[in-house]
């Protein structure tokens, strides 16, 4: 898979003003070798060229590495002296002709420490972003991607089940977050999340992207947990807002309205069509409601091997959907000081049309 992946790129270089790219740990670099490495102190870049044999500057400690990746690679490792390390990636830079000519980088992942080494191993190159480049290259998802990411939420939904029961009137945020980690890793996710789980209660759930706090959670309280599993890299995304007991019926119609929306979006999603009409089907729900100003964030982000890349479903994004393509559906009501409703699900598109990987209850539940 991951040599087929190393072809497509190739392509796209020989396409593109590009002479190669430069990548350094994360997700696009997994996504390339099936290997990875932690982003430290300790630099790490992969070299590929067009039609060249890639190249890997790395410490020493990690050579064994370079074995586990399914294509040939040109190890340059280095040791624990920092001084003798610009002198390596020059020898790697050298070996695939890349003075003076362009280089690609992730804008989002290229750190100034792996920057200033390859910079002065090739002085004369001219870096550019290669981020739309290395995006496509990800966009479309094959059968055993999704089938991954299918597992992923499998794994989320069955935590999130086995954590309801244990929400309790008086727990805080920050214990709720901690049994659904565990209840995540129970069910076998991967030890790594895709990110923290989001337990936001009361006025805390109108901040969208709230950190679990020592608020307990009351009675009225709306509560929205959102989190994802993660399987062989592959993640999922859900959210889903719960009543603490008895709620305001002010409460109660916004998660309606919410579920409304996010069953729009679910729907709209289908070859052809841009990101931004999905993401009008959803907010149209919302606006006509009355509650617009309070749906502050765009309706989507992709998913895969990352918690957001591309598509991304907002208002102003052109690009057309296509089959294999990933992303969250999370309408949202933020009421600032009171409470908040966050509803989402994970979508692939399909030859016809699409399909929700995800399919725990969405109407408000009540818990504690």
């Amino acid at each position: 898979m991951t040599t087929a992946r190393l072809k497509k790129l190739n392509a796209s270089l020989r396409n593109s003003s590009l002479d190669a790219v430069a990548l350094n740990p994360g997700p696009t670099l997994i996504y390339l070798t099936g290997v990875k490495f932690h982003l430290m102190e300790r630099p790490v870049i992969l070299l590929i060229a067009k039609d060249q044999e890639p190249a890997l500057v790395l410490p020493e400690l990690e050579i064994l590495k370079v074995e586990q990746i399914p294509y040939p690679v040109q190890p340059f490792a280095y040791g624990e002296n920092p001084s003798e390390w610009n002198a390596v990636f020059r020898n790697a830079m050298l070996a695939l002709g890349l003075d003076g000519k362009r280089i690609g980088l992730e804008s989002e992942r290229m750190r100034l420490l792996e920057y200033n080494f390859i910079k002065a191993g090739a002085p004369s190159a001219d870096f550019q972003d290669a981020s739309e480049i290395l995006g496509l290259l990800r966009l479309k998802k094959d059968k055993a991607e999704i089938e991954l990411m299918r597992k992923a939420v499998k794994v989320a939904q069955a935590a999130l089940k086995a954590t309801i029961p244990l929400i309790k009137i008086g727990m805080t945020e920050k214990e709720l977050a901690a049994e659904l980690g565990i209840q995540l890793l129970r069910n076998g996710s991967d030890l790594e999340f895709p990110f923290s789980p989001i337990v936001s209660s009361g006025p805390n759930s109108a901040n969208p992207h709230a950190s679990p706090t020592e608020r307990k959670l009351q009675v009225g309280d709306l509560l929205v947990i959102d989190f994802g599993a993660t399987i062989d890299g592959y993640i999922s995304d859900l959210t889903r807002t719960f009543a603490v007991g008895k709620v305001d019926s002010e409460y109660a119609k916004i998660h309606k309205i919410v579920q409304e929306a996010n069953a729009a979006g679910r729907a709209a999603g289908k070859p052809g069509l841009a990101c931004a009409e999905v993401d009008n089907s959803a907010r149209a729900v919302i606006e006509e409601s009355g509650y617009g100003k309070q749906f502050t964030h765009r309706t989507g982000h992709g998913i895969g091997i990352e918690g957001h890349e591309q598509p991304y479903i907002r208002g102003d994004n052109m690009q057309i959907l296509e089959p294999g393509m990933t992303y969250t559906i999370e309408p949202g009501i933020y009421l600032p000081g009171r409470n908040g409703v966050r509803i989402e699900d994970n979508v692939v598109i399909t030859d016809s049309g699409s399909e929700s990987l995800s399919d725990t209850a969405r109407e408000m539940l009540i818990v504690g």
